[in-house]
């Protein structure tokens, strides 16, 4: 098997591992771990972000009385995660692979310490030949502490473990030009840097998943800028994985084309740290157009116009332009206070460094 990528990270949608009743799918789910395991015994260090468990305790439990969809998420995924772990782990073991389950929330990745323990557990698992299999911990991350969906999270976990690439599968060949019910819309092979997809992305949500085309594009953009191959793929398509790697070119799939210049680990977490920004940072025109520049440039007090919300050292704040438009994200070298007081001052160090500012 010839190999483009060393370490990848494969994302398994809702709509892959489900029949159309809802329940787990065991022949697709085998199927894949089949590929996986081939991929693996190549060399390939492989991370696997699945969804399923959810239909698979919907298959397990019947209710007694009507539950609201909180409790139902929360009920089906504890018994699904346990049944679905162990589907992978008998179906792995038949190939002498081991698993390891690794169950995560948003907010493990909200500080950077909880992120690199993370990081830790699993890189250990893969330098011992363990295929760390990562879902939401959906009986604990309800509404607003819960991921868009395990795109999000997948994009996370591929740029945190440096994959060369991400896999996302899907029911559909990738995005296309068109409505994919379409007999005349076709696959867009590759995407590039800055291509807009406006046209062309469909905004209805999966059956069973909670994301859809829109949320797989944004964070697929965003990996890609993060100087990671990104590919969305059918994941019911038989042989998928092993075609994506060995046949490229014949395999239909759309690519995002990978930045040239890798940002560094750093500036990976905190591009991926929007959502738990305590703070907003607005800067005045001048400080825009140098930030739009291709220069290194940090956000110094004397181009701050104001302080939005209240934040301590190392947290996580929104950038915002003079016309109130989001630029980016950074980590903050002090807290609000003393950003407030040095407001439009000449020779104090910065409030955000170069290092730890990304701009989107």
């Amino acid at each position: 098997m010839k190999k483009e990528f060393t370490r990848i990270a494969i994302k398994v949608g809702s709509n892959v591992l489900t029949r159309q009743d809802g329940t787990l799918d065991v022949t697709r789910m085998s199927a894949l771990t089949d590929q996986i395991a081939a991929l693996h015994k190549a060399g390939v260090e492989v991370i696997l972000i699945s969804s399923g468990a959810v239909a698979s305790g919907r298959s397990e439990i019947r209710t007694l009385r009507k539950l609201d969809s909180v409790d139902q998420r929360q009920l089906f995924s504890a018994v699904g995660q346990a049944k679905l772990i162990n589907r992978y782990y008998e179906l792995f073991r038949d190939h002498g692979i081991a698993v390891g389950q690794v169950l995560t929330t948003k907010e493990n990745f909200g500080t950077r310490r909880h992120y690199l323990n993370q990081k830790n557990c699993m890189t250990v698992m893969l330098e011992n030949g363990v295929i760390p299999i990562v879902n939401e911990n959906d009986t604990i991350s309800v509404t607003e502490l819960m991921f868009t969906d395990n795109d999000e999270l997948s994009g996370l976990i591929a740029s945190m473990m440096n994959a060369q690439a991400l896999i996302i599968l899907s029911n559909i060949d990738g995005i296309y030009n068109g409505s994919p019910s379409d007999p005349d819309s076709l696959v867009i092979r590759e995407i590039g840097q800055g291509k807009d997809l406006s046209n062309y992305i469909q905004t209805s949500k999966s059956s069973f998943g909670r994301g859809g085309m829109l949320t797989k594009t944004n964070i697929a953009r965003k990996v890609a800028d993060e100087g990671i191959t990104v590919i969305i793929a059918n994941g019911k398509r038989d042989n998928i994985l092993i075609n994506l790697i060995e046949h490229p070119e014949e395999t239909v799939c759309t690519r995002f084309i990978p930045a040239s210049q890798p940002v560094s680990s750093i500036k990976k977490w905190i591009a991926h740290s929007e959502g738990f920004a305590k703070g907003e940072i607005h800067i005045n025109e001048q400080a825009t157009e140098v930030l739009n520049s291709d220069k290194a440039v940090s956000i110094l007090p004397v181009g701050i116009t104001r302080i939005e919300g209240e934040f301590e050292k190392d947290d996580i704040v929104r950038i915002i332009d003079y016309r109130g438009t989001p630029v980016g994200v950074g980590k903050v070298n002090c807290d609000s206070m003393q950003a407030r007081d040095s407001i439009g001052k000449h020779g104090k160090k910065a409030v955000v460094h170069y290092d730890y500012l990304y701009i989107e």
